[in-house]
């Protein structure tokens, strides 16, 4: 090669080596302007491009997140293939980013998974916007504070078929809970009434949540971070997620429509029908702004009732109770002793009682802060740049509130991963002073779970009633003796104790009695 051809072909090479570092220097001083010279938050060591991609916790996030706090500090930072991704993983930092600072912390990162599970039009996985509050508004009309107490009595007589049901079969704990809140939400949303566990509509909710806890795990599937996956087609080799998402999304569908063309049809025909859906329906109708956007509107807020009451925190609170209590029977004999004291043998508890009823409020307390229904939450998103804490973070990065390790944290709570609804009593009363879980479980800042107080009517309803008429131990194998149960949650997004085997017997045949006569007075307020 000559002098002259090497130089050809030298001079090409030191343009795009010149441009890249013009480049490269551009991008950093951009960043530095953009940053005002402010470090991301700590966290592990990065691959170039990839990121955090295999470094990231994976199963059972809330634990490794909660040990790289130990280690970096209580604000974490991840990017995965240029995403970021900030974990914040005590009290006072989610309290103070997400709470204080929600004008700009109340966006929903846009995963392709969202659409996948068909949950991208949810409200609670709606951006924040004009979408998200027109949807919020609607759903909290009917769920704020004062408006659940309607809901009671609905409460009430399913709960009392409930326990009938559980005294029959007391093995089928996970399905007759979900039949209790299915058929308390289907009454109340749309005016259907249940008729058992095997019911169509309990099927259409049970398939629809597995796409939320099971497909929106953050880093659970590829496609988050290479969307282009989705386009794999179901028959190519190893495309079985491909067939998971179709499966999801047609649940999804059934979800929204089904149940909702049930109680326009009743409407229509002339039937005097008080749910949520015909209530909404009928207002649309007064005001003559019928259209298939209003209508949209009202599908979607019947759907998100449908599947939050169905399933999610209600449904892992009280399996959590039953596990807590049936490995504690001392727990069970106060609880027994207190509601003896306050209701007596005759009757079961009411919403009327509450207040009469601290060491069960305690109980319950104890129970969604041991066991956590959603240990990460529900991912928030910024909208702009923002600094925290002496931190820089990008807009768009994905926050999540690592809420197991805030009721999991042995400076809150004294052994932690104990079951002791002692904690949260002094002086024979609730201890205000004791960090409640009831303020980090339900979300963060205008996030925060607008059925809230539908959920914690329900919940109180059915522990006190259970506890009132049951004895809840441990299950006993075939020689009799006591199984040994550990408390494990599932790695999903909705985790659920993955054994929550126990036995349930009346605890005489006076409650046994009371069980099957409130049944058979309440079956009355549920026929069409």
């Amino acid at each position: 090669m000559t002098t002259t051809q090497a130089t050809n072909l030298l001079f090409p090479v030191q343009v795009v080596v010149s441009v890249t570092t013009v480049l490269y220097l551009l991008s950093i001083a951009r960043w530095r302007a953009r940053s005002r010279g402010l470090p991301l938050p700590p966290g592990p060591r990065r691959l170039p491009i990839v990121g955090n991609m295999f470094n990231t916790p994976r199963s059972r996030q809330w634990i490794g997140y909660r040990d790289l706090s130990r280690e970096l500090g209580d604000i974490l930072h991840f990017q995965v293939l240029g995403q970021s991704v900030v974990v914040l993983g005590s009290a006072d930092a989610i309290l103070e980013y997400l709470d204080k600072r929600s004008a700009n912390t109340s966006d929903r990162p846009q995963s392709p998974m969202l659409e996948l599970t068909g949950t991208d039009s949810a409200l609670g996985f709606l951006p924040y916007g004009p979408r998200w509050r027109r949807q919020r508004r609607t759903f909290w009309q009917h769920f704020h504070q004062d408006a659940v107490k309607e809901y009671r009595p609905t409460h009430r007589a399913v709960t009392s078929i409930f326990l009938e049901m559980l005294l029959e079969n007391p093995s089928r704990l996970v399905q007759l809970i979900r039949f209790n809140f299915a058929s308390t939400i289907l009454k109340v949303v749309y005016d259907i009434n249940v008729k058992d566990e095997n019911d169509v509509y309990v099927e259409i909710s049970e398939e629809a949540v597995v796409g939320v806890t099971e497909g929106l795990v953050p880093g659970k599937f590829l496609v988050e971070f290479l969307p282009f996956l989705r386009y794999i087609p179901p028959w190519f080799p190893g495309a079985s997620s491909r067939r998971l998402w179709a499966k999801w999304r047609a649940a999804a569908d059934r979800l929204q429509n089904v149940p909702f063309e049930h109680a326009k049809a009743k409407l229509e025909s002339g039937e005097a029908t008080p749910s949520v859906t015909a209530k909404l329906l009928t207002r649309m109708a007064q005001l003559g702004a019928s259209s298939s956007e209003d209508e949209d509107v009202i599908k979607k807020v019947g759907a998100v009732a449908f599947a939050a009451g169905t399933d999610t925190k209600v449904l892992c609170s009280l399996l959590g109770m039953f596990l807590g209590v049936s490995l504690h029977p001392e727990v069970l004999r106060k609880a027994h002793a207190e509601l003896d004291a306050a209701i007596g043998p005759h009757r079961l508890p009411d919403f009327a009682d509450k207040d009469s009823l601290p060491y069960v409020n305690a109980i319950i307390k104890e129970s969604i802060r041991w066991h956590s229904a959603l240990p990460v939450g529900l991912p928030h998103a910024n909208m702009a740049d923002d600094e925290f804490r002496g931190y820089f973070i990008p807009a768009g990065t994905i926050l999540i509130a690592n809420t197991w390790a805030c009721m999991h944290d042995p400076e809150a709570y004294e052994d932690p991963d104990v079951f002791r609804p002692e904690r949260f009593i002094r002086d024979g009363r609730l201890d205000p002073s004791v960090r409640d879980p009831a303020a980090f479980i339900f979300g963060y800042g205008r996030r925060i779970c607008p059925g809230r107080y539908f959920a914690e009517d329900a919940v109180f309803i059915s522990v006190a009633c259970a506890l009132h008429v049951f004895n809840i131990g441990p299950p006993r194998g075939d020689d009799g003796r006591p199984i040994k149960i550990e408390h494990v949650q599932s790695n999903t997004l909705a985790s659920y104790p993955e054994d929550c085997r126990c036995t349930i017997t009346p605890r005489s045949a006076a409650a046994e009695a009371l069980i099957r006569a409130s049944a058979a007075d309440e079956r009355s307020q549920l026929k069409d």
